[in-house]
């Protein structure tokens, strides 16, 4: 926890709520423990999307397309999203998902290796949300900024580890620790980057705000 439990109790006690769908497949998901963006991650996003009002989002990462479906529902403008998952067991989920919420017109899920199906992109977006496997952050960067337009906007959630980003390799567990050295490198390319404006914020797990200049 990045944040002191007590508090974030509290401020997602301030929390609104979701549509009864979103609800549903939360607890859908946690039930299958299948990771979804936290509720303080979710409400950041919300403010970013009413914020820019993006009208062509990427996402990477699917998983079961909780977080495609949150965008579209909470983004005031009308949009297209295209997100992008490699994990075979999730992506028939993720479609029917789509499916049973009326999304599969306004949502274009791509399968496979992000790494390579980035590279047979090139419309320009004005949002990216990264929540992909976090030790390959590093590696669709290149692509990801080939991607983002002027004045568009990156977001990467999971970037401090619960903490653990600040502490030496030595003492993260040993099967973390390519993860561990690779996100830090992610986050010095992120804010030493001419190209991008980046902010790091202690939100849920750790996120990033990135403006390309």
């Amino acid at each position: 926890m990045i944040v002191e439990e007590r508090l974030n109790t509290y401020i997602n006690s301030l929390d609104k709520g979701n549509p009864a769908f979103l609800i549903e497949l939360e607890e859908e998901a946690h039930r299958n423990y299948v990771p979804v963006i936290r509720t303080e991650t979710q409400n950041f996003l919300k403010l970013l999307l009413a914020m820019n009002r993006p009208q062509r989002i990427l996402e990477v990462g699917t998983a079961v397309g909780f977080s495609a479906l949150l965008m579209e529902y909470f983004n005031p403008a009308e949009c297209k999203i295209t997100t992008i998952e490699n994990y075979a067991e999730r992506i028939p989920v993720a479609r029917e998902n789509f499916m049973r919420t009326g999304r599969q017109n306004v949502i274009q899920l791509l399968e496979g290796d992000a790494a390579e199906v980035l590279k047979t992109l090139a419309e320009p977006y004005d949002f990216i949300f990264m929540d992909a496997a976090k030790g390959q952050y590093i590696h669709f960067l290149p692509d990801v900024l080939r991607l983002l337009k002027p004045g568009g906007v990156l977001v990467s959630d999971n970037v401090l580890q619960d903490g653990d980003i600040i502490e030496s390799r030595y003492v993260v567990t040993r099967r973390n620790r390519t993860i561990h050295k690779r996100m830090r490198e992610y986050l010095y390319e992120l804010t030493h980057t001419e190209a991008l404006t980046t902010s790091v914020l202690p939100i849920g797990d750790g996120v990033t705000v990135s403006v390309r200049r």
